[in-house]
């Protein structure tokens, strides 16, 4: 007790809580009694009104947690020995399951309750198959939490496996989902997203701009159109200008490719490239001459 009233620095007028069960100082601040007292204090002293009555009182803390870190605490080995046992630090099942019923106890008992997750995965045709056996399963669980998936592929093959599923998904886990359907942006909802970066960057953009860059996005990307915004008005700062004008926009689209534009490009000069098709033709053609006349010979 008296190295925890000497840790916070504890002094005549203050005001302070102790918990009875660890014994625990927590300074809530000094009683208004001693705030006209010409004492040297800093400027985040708090002034608090002088506790009255029952000095003893029952209050409740609620800790919020989640599951894994009452694996973690449960399953850490302590002491000098752990050195010597050689855990690798992954959870057994048995801790878990006797963490599980241990909360579900505390259920039971009122003693706690048990709040949802959520978990997102983005990229979600990056895992492998046994990951999705094992996400298949986990989601069984009672305290699972709420799993949102997100993919940009089409038909394509599963990690792991020679098939090939919608997103890259199997078709036993995308049947236990909900899909959340999704539209192309419309040119009034491009526009404002548009507006909305400028704001976030700083940049003042003309209403015409505006309207080139709407279209932009609709024949290009909205990635490429907002990166063409710091490029633009870099462009504008260049002629000690403000504002980004049509002929920013036009300059910046001129020098810089989106994909559409680039792919066009390469197949356009193709032959100008390194490792090529058609260098790979001439390369293919060479090996199969070269083996005829071993054969040959």
């Amino acid at each position: 007790m008296i190295e925890a009233l000497q840790k916070e620095k504890v002094q005549v007028g203050d005001v302070i809580t102790i918990d009875k069960a660890t014994g625990r100082i927590n300074k809530l601040g000094r009683s208004f009694i001693y705030s006209k007292d010409y004492d040297a204090m800093s400027g985040n002293t708090r002034f608090v009104q002088t506790p009255e009555g029952e000095l003893s009182k029952r209050k409740e803390v609620v800790h919020t947690v989640t599951l894994h870190e009452v694996d973690v605490i449960n399953s850490r080995q302590q002491g000098f020995l752990a050195l010597f046992a050689g855990d690798t630090g992954e959870i057994k099942p048995e801790v878990r399951e006797q963490i599980d019923q241990r909360v579900a106890e505390w259920r039971e008992e009122g003693k706690g309750e048990i709040v949802p997750g959520v978990l997102f995965i983005d990229e979600v045709h990056m895992l492998d198959i046994e990951c999705f056996s094992w996400l298949n399963r986990a989601l069984e669980n009672p305290l699972a939490p709420v799993v949102i998936v997100a993919s940009n592929r089409g038909i394509s093959r599963i990690r792991g496996t020679q098939y090939k599923a919608p997103h890259g998904i199997p078709i036993d886990l995308l049947d236990r989902m909900i899909i959340i359907t999704t539209k192309p942006y419309t040119q009034q909802e491009l526009g404002k997203i548009i507006q909305i970066r400028c704001e976030e960057e700083d940049v003042e953009m003309d209403e015409d701009a505006v309207t080139l860059l709407t279209m932009l996005g609709q024949s290009t990307s909205l990635r490429y159109v907002l990166q063409l915004i710091t490029t633009a008005n870099l462009v504008a700062q260049k002629r000690k200008s403000s504002t980004v004008s049509v002929a920013d926009i036009k300059k910046v689209y001129l020098l810089f490719y989106d994909l559409r534009r680039s792919v066009e490009l390469l197949q356009e000069h193709e032959k100008d490239f390194l490792f090529g098709e058609e260098d790979a033709h001439i390369e293919n053609s060479t090996r199969n001459k070269v083996t005829d006349e071993n054969i040959e010979e």
